[in-house]
């Protein structure tokens, strides 16, 4: 049985520890010191660790059943010696990954180091000994040990020298273990489904529960066809992880069933005649995957010899290699980067403004990783995606509702498109001075407002931050289907920006914004949705706004439009060079209703000289995440729980910090699965929360408790973190410190920074042990300041009627920031205020407005925006927050704030609004 098999969803790190510990025992069995009760005993650790492995091991190609068996027959025999050098042969090829480098009957290589080669060589490393990538292919089928040998000798006949890829079978006999061995083993790239195989496994499975799929079992057990058992199975993968290639193997009607058999299968094989044409199609689908058309071209374009009789002097190197003063930029970067600058879009390249060759082919690539119908890549950030994307759907006067906490870039994209904005309130976490996500009640309560005034049709787009940068995870599928039956053809904007990762992990995908518009184009267009929206209509047919904000709403699927966009920052999450960006579409209208506009906002917002190594990036971070992205996301999850566990389970670390669990940062109302540690508590918990829950937390964002420290977040950050000891990071709260852990992530820096937090706090806690009287008592007020007496986080306290439109039958709060931004362009509309002068203002019933955005670091977003009424909440939110960063304030003059003649005169040409509707 295999002990803690569920944690952090991550078995292949078990399992590396458990052939470490193996190899450590049968080391020290062998040792001549070992005897008596110390031979039993690493005997029994040995057993032991052997019957953990014999559950593992079934799913992966390395290193083997036969070499397995082997081993455990050794062991059984008493041939302890040969035992451990083939524990510490098969352990030093999973440490060093040798066994991917050379043929898997073929031991490792015996001099092969614990430690990886100088990353300077890593270009110049063969993949292995035939310059072969490496990966390995589920069978699903029950067959005899001896018609599995036959198999993978056959196989390996058709290997050639000139293969790009080579590749090891994984065979297992039921659906049940086929979904094990897809969850578990991030090698496998290609499953093939043969036509007997048991619906559950002969093996005992009871250490593997939280892997096992219970439902499909009995959906399999329950239908005896062949075809309909493949198409199951085949769907089921799919839906854990689609970037796998699916084939099937069959005796019978073999013309007709792939007629029959949908989207699932690449292609389908007779079993007699096939098995050349499967192995040059596995080897074509990971080929598929593996290129890179953007890449690949401009690296062929480096080698060519150029004459530049244009701009870019320094292209191939030309202004460098000869220069007396700078070739220090050569020994930096190296020739190849420089080999590369080009700015042709001929010979080979492309456009990106207009693409027509490879800029196409790594787009479409990405976009169907991606899963959308659309993808564009951005080399100037998720800044300029967001702006692009609302530029291309919101006109001028269309209502947008948007997070008020979301990243500036969506403000500065309002204002420039012209919309009139309805701010979203989030849920406050004043105990840590951050804000959380929009509730569902929220955003209808908005909406349903809206519908009253008659502005309804004038709403456009709604925009939101998935995932937050603290971690908090929406619904999306909950939010659109809702959002879609007050509004049936309202845009979605997914700010993704820190998110891009969760495509490749399968409880994650299943929150974000091209999976969700999939999901709902599916649903909409299936009958039994039909008919379940008609039973909800007349449960519901005549109720009130206040009841349909307790309502789960479901649209009516003749009506509604799925019409998603999502912006991701690549080079946030996954592998790109810095701003290199995607906007992912899922729109069914974007050829009738925005492909023009959209491309004339692509053209304002996008460099005609876009950075080609940024490019390259994009295209070479998408090979990366179709083959190996599974793998790299739930080591950046194993990573974080581990240092999770580290802080938490130290007994000094936890006298001063903690990190904030899912209970500290999303309230209950918005948790019906009452499950505060998800994925702490195993797999099948986490699976629930995120299937139940409106919000859920991103485990892979540690947000640490400081206050005890006596550290506000930032000090913190700066003195301690960065200064001392070299550790990034970078969102802080009054109280808190963020550390995000990414696909970049390895052990090694987790121990060090679980090392450098005991040399923080210990050094600490030696100095409160030495503190007189009062420092003391400094120490203790300043802890209580950061713990106890948290700032009240300020609501928007709205726009000022002069930038308001009161055109509707009742008020709504939706204000133009285009107007009160550039209103400020005249220095003589504004002037500056202290924030006592503010304060007197308000006290004496005078309305004060701001001309600027004013955002304080941390938190990070705007407390005020041009137009937005100053309260006294917010100016003592902002010296409660007693941080030195406060973009739109100057220390010297003050706040910007329109004059009162300036506001009087805007009053005065737009028309003095009706005071019964914009009062209160």
């Amino acid at each position: 049985m295999v002990e803690n098999g569920h944690a952090y969803n991550s078995v292949w790190q078990l399992r590396g520890d458990l052939w470490c510990r193996l190899d450590e025992a049968a080391d020290r069995l062998n040792r001549p010191d070992t005897v008596g009760e110390r031979r039993e005993r690493y005997l029994e650790i040995c057993r032991g660790l052997i019957t953990e492995l014999a559950t593992l091991e079934p799913y992966w190609a390395f290193p083997g059943p036969s070499r397995f068996a082997r081993l455990q027959r050794r062991f059984g025999s008493g041939d302890h010696r040969h035992f451990g050098k083939m524990v510490a042969d098969i352990n030093n090829a999973l440490t060093t990954e040798s066994y991917r480098h050379r043929d898997a009957d073929a031991m490792a290589d015996k001099d092969a180091g614990m430690f990886p080669t100088d990353p300077r060589e890593i270009e110049h490393r063969p993949v292995n000994a035939q310059g072969q990538l490496y990966f390995e292919v589920l069978v699903v089928e029950s067959m005899t040990e001896a018609a599995e040998r036959a198999l993978r000798e056959e196989v390996r006949s058709w290997r050639r020298p000139d293969d790009q890829c080579a590749y090891e079978l994984v065979v297992v006999g039921s659906g049940e273990e086929a979904m094990i061995a897809a969850r578990l083993n991030a090698n496998l790239q290609a499953v093939v489904i043969r036509r007997r195989f048991s619906h559950a496994s002969a093996r005992d499975l009871t250490g593997l529960d939280d892997f096992v799929d219970r439902e499909l079992s009995e959906s399999l057990a329950q239908h005896l066809s062949p075809e309909e058992r493949a198409q199951i199975l085949a769907g089921a993968l799919s839906g854990l992880r689609p970037e796998l290639d699916l084939y099937l193997m069959t005796e019978i009607e073999v013309e007709d069933m792939a007629g029959r058999l949908g989207a699932h299968f690449r292609r389908v094989f007779h079993a007699r005649e096939g098995v050349l044409e499967l192995h040059l199609s596995l080897l074509h689908g990971v080929a598929e995957r593996y290129r890179t058309p953007f890449f690949s071209a401009l690296k062929e374009y480096s080698h060519r010899p150029t004459g530049v009789f244009h701009a870019l002097p320094i292209s191939q190197g030309k202004s460098i290699v000869g220069s007396h003063w700078i070739q220090d930029m050569v020994s930096f970067y190296g020739l190849n980067v420089f080999m590369a600058e080009t700015s042709a879009t001929c010979g080979g390249l492309d456009s990106l403004l207009e693409p027509t060759g490879p800029l196409r082919d790594a787009q479409e690539l990405a976009g169907k990783i991606y899963g959308s119908r659309h993808t564009y890549f951005v080399t100037n950030g998720t800044s300029t995606a967001n702006k692009i994307v609302t530029q291309s759907l919101v006109a001028p006067g269309d209502i947008v509702l948007l997070d008020r906490n979301c990243h500036q870039s969506h403000h500065y994209g309002m204002l420039l498109a012209g919309a009139q904005v309805t701010y979203l309130e989030a849920y406050p976490l004043p105990d840590f001075s951050m804000y959380g996500a929009v509730p569902m009640q929220e955003i209808k309560g908005k909406l349903l407002a809206l519908r009253r005034a008659g502005k309804l049709d004038r709403v456009k787009l709604i925009s939101l931050t998935n995932c937050t940068f603290d971690g908090i995870v929406y619904d999306p599928i909950r939010v659109m289907e809702e959002c879609l039956a007050i509004k049936p053809d309202l845009v979605f904007l997914w700010d993704e920006a820190w998110f891009a990762f969760a495509r490749f992990h399968p409880v994650y995908r299943n929150r974000t914004a091209m999976h969700s518009a999939a999901e709902l184009r599916r649903r909409f267009a299936d009958p039994g949705y039909r008919a379940s929206y008609e039973d909800h209509l007349s449960a519901h047919s005549e109720v009130t706004d206040e009841e349909l904000l307790r309502t789960r709403l479901r649209p009516d699927p003749a009506l509604a439009r799925v019409r998603v966009y999502a912006t991701q920052s690549t080079h946030k999450t996954l592998t790109s060079l810095r701003q290199g960006s995607m906007i992912h579409v899922f729109d069914q209208d974007f050829d009738q209703k925005v492909a023009e506009a959209f491309h004339e906002a692509y053209m304002a917002h996008t460099s005609t000289s876009p950075n080609y190594q940024i490019l390259a990036s994009l295209d070479l971070g998408r090979r990366q995440v179709a083959l190996e992205g599974v793998e790299l996301v739930q080591r950046q999850i194993e990573n974080a729980m581990r240092l999770r566990d580290a802080i938490d389970n130290h007994p000094l670390l936890a006298r001063y910090v903690r990190c904030l669990r899912t209970s500290d940062l999303i309230p209950v109302a918005h948790r019906p699965s009452r499950i505060d540690q998800p994925l702490r508590s195993g797999l099948r918990n986490m699976q629930t929360a995120w299937s139940q829950d409106e919000f859920v937390l991103d485990p892979s964002r540690i947000t640490l408790s400081i206050g005890r420290t006596g550290y506000d977040g930032d000090t913190f950050k700066r003195e301690q973190l960065m200064d001392r000891y070299g550790v990034q990071i970078n969102k802080t709260s009054r109280n808190t410190v963020l550390f995000m852990t990414n696909i970049g992530t390895t052990r090694s820096s987790v121990a060090f920074l679980v090392e450098v937090m005991v040399n923080i706090v210990r050094e600490l806690d030696e100095n409160v042990e030495e503190m007189g009287i009062d420092e003391r008592a400094r120490f203790e007020q300043t802890v209580r300041r950061l713990t106890e007496r948290a700032p009240a986080m300020p609501d928007f306290s709205g726009f000022h009627p002069a930038f308001r439109d009161t055109s509707g039958t009742e008020q709504t709060p939706e204000g133009d920031v285009r107007t009160a931004f550039y209103l400020a362009y005249d220095d003589a509309n504004c002037e500056y205020l202290s924030a006592d002068k503010i304060l007197e203002r308000i006290a004496s019933g005078r309305d004060v407005v701001s001309a600027t955005f004013v955002t304080p670091y941390p938190p990070g977003f705007p407390v005020l925006v041009p137009g937005q009424v100053f309260s006294a909440n917010i100016l003592e939110f902002i010296t409660t927050l007693d941080t030195p960063e406060i973009h739109g304030y100057r220390p010297d003059f003050g706040y910007r704030v329109y004059t009162e003649k300036a506001i009087e005169n805007l009053l005065a040409t737009r028309g003095a609004p009706d005071p019964s509707v914009v009062s209160g």
